[in-house]
């Protein structure tokens, strides 16, 4: 790989494959950059012009000639084989390679239709050619390290990874957003979330349970952090005495994940993307809802509606209090009211009026939803049914809890929301690998 040439000895003959970036084309030198996954290295040719092997069958095997390096088109796939030598001069890692042969694999259309400035709908279209950019590229191993590192939290505690089914006979918590598909000889709905599923981990003895996987919402939103299928990070554990423990296991996992992207892609994010990686301290500062309501309107901004969740406006504002009073990128956002939370959602034992829940705001936006859930099944029905629900409806997820289940909660958490505000990107589109929204279903 390119990434490795810094460290072959001098004067030693090296075979790299990799995309054409750009050429130089001079009078009596050429220059190429050439381009894999890992990075880019400077291909030269001195002008020493040669006949190729004429006993060699293969016409696209080339010794190196002007017209030949002339001719190369952006994004054709090369393979040069040349002497490697160091040269401090050279910005790409201080290596060039003396081009002595060059094959080209496959040849690229002349006329790429993404450029630089190519805004994101066209890029979205020709996703593959815009993931080829190393800004791209850096996303998704970070990506990738960031998993790696909650995945190994979850299994030094001793959790389980599961996977739940995406095609469900019920909607998964509202009959809102849904997506019905045909399904035999009747009908069937995709996923909005693994949570029946992931309680149902609880009644069966699990005790802590992780899932990366996808959920579908038929959101015609076209907001930056919308989407209509996007990847959820979900956990559930038993044994809890309130939504606290909860909270404590996501910092846990956060502070886990960041750490592990700054010491592995610091330096890179800083050069690509100008950023510097911080890892929250812990605790995460804790605002009940109200509180977090009144301090946003003493500030000059009042939630439109007193029984409603923080809008958007409202999470941009309480984060920017938490910075400048705590210096702090994350806040949760607790004791949300029984009125705007979903029935399995635990209340408080003195104030039934709010629940044993929260939100995580991440750089002004919502990013997860947590709660301590109800295990009792008569409070779980009696809370159906105040929500205007039919108990029968979801007997299926009631028979968890009419066979012992213990105290238990858990969250769900969007990963393109958290890699899109660590990156500080202006939409999750640039962090997904192929976006879906109410607009978009190709590539």
């Amino acid at each position: 790989m390119i990434k490795n040439l810094p460290s072959v000895e001098n004067g030693t003959t090296v075979r790299v494959s990799g995309w054409v970036e750009k050429v130089r084309d001079q009078r009596y030198v050429q220059f190429v950059v050439l381009r894999d996954e890992s990075g880019a290295v400077q291909l030269v040719n001195g002008g020493v012009l040669r006949e190729a092997d004429p006993e060699n069958p293969r016409s696209d095997v080339l010794v190196p000639r002007t017209t030949t390096i002339s001719e190369l088109t952006q994004g054709s796939f090369v393979t040069v084989t040349g002497e490697l030598q160091h040269n401090e001069r050279v910005k790409l890692g201080g290596v060039e390679v003396q081009i002595e042969t060059i094959e080209v694999v496959t040849k690229s259309l002349p006329d790429n239709p993404v450029a630089g400035d190519s805004n994101i709908d066209v890029r979205l279209d020709w996703r593959f050619l815009d993931l080829r950019r190393p800004e791209q590229n850096l996303v998704f191993r970070i990506q990738t390290t960031l998993l790696h590192a909650m995945r190994n939290v979850w299994v030094d505690r001793g959790f389980i990874e599961i996977q739940t089914p995406k095609l469900m006979a019920s909607a998964s918590e509202s009959r809102a957003e849904l997506f019905e598909v045909e399904y035999f000889e009747g009908k069937a709905f995709l996923a909005q979330s693994p949570q029946f599923f992931k309680q149902m981990a609880q009644a069966a003895g699990f005790g802590g349970i992780f899932e990366v996987g996808p959920a579908f919402r038929a959101d015609h939103s076209f907001t930056s952090r919308h989407a209509t299928e996007f990847t959820s990070i979900d956990t559930e554990l038993s044994w809890i005495d309130s939504h606290e423990d909860v909270m404590e296991l996501h910092e846990e996992l956060l502070v886990a994940a960041l750490t592990a992207v700054k010491e592995k892609h610091g330096e890179e994010i800083q050069k690509l993307f100008g950023i510097d990686v911080t890892v929250p301290s812990r605790p995460f500062p804790r605002i009940p809802l109200a509180e977090a309501k009144e301090i946003v309107k003493e500030e000059g901004y009042e939630i439109p509606r007193a029984d409603a969740d923080m809008d958007p406006e409202g999470e941009r504002r309480i984060s920017a209090h938490v910075k400048k009073k705590y210096d702090h990128d994350f806040v949760f956002i607790t004791d949300y009211a029984t009125s705007i939370r979903p029935f399995y959602h635990m209340r408080h034992a003195d104030n039934p009026e709010l629940t044993n829940s929260y939100d995580l705001i991440y750089r002004g936006t919502e990013i997860s939803t947590g709660a301590q859930r109800e295990h009792r099944v008569e409070v779980l029905e009696a809370q159906i049914k105040e929500k205007g629900m039919d108990p029968a409806e979801l007997g299926f997820y009631l028979d968890f809890f009419r066979y012992g289940v213990p105290s238990h909660g858990g969250f769900g958490m969007g990963l393109n929301r958290v890699l899109m505000l660590l990156l500080e990107q202006s939409s999750i589109r640039e962090v997904t690998y192929l976006f879906r929204g109410p607009t978009r279903l190709m590539p």
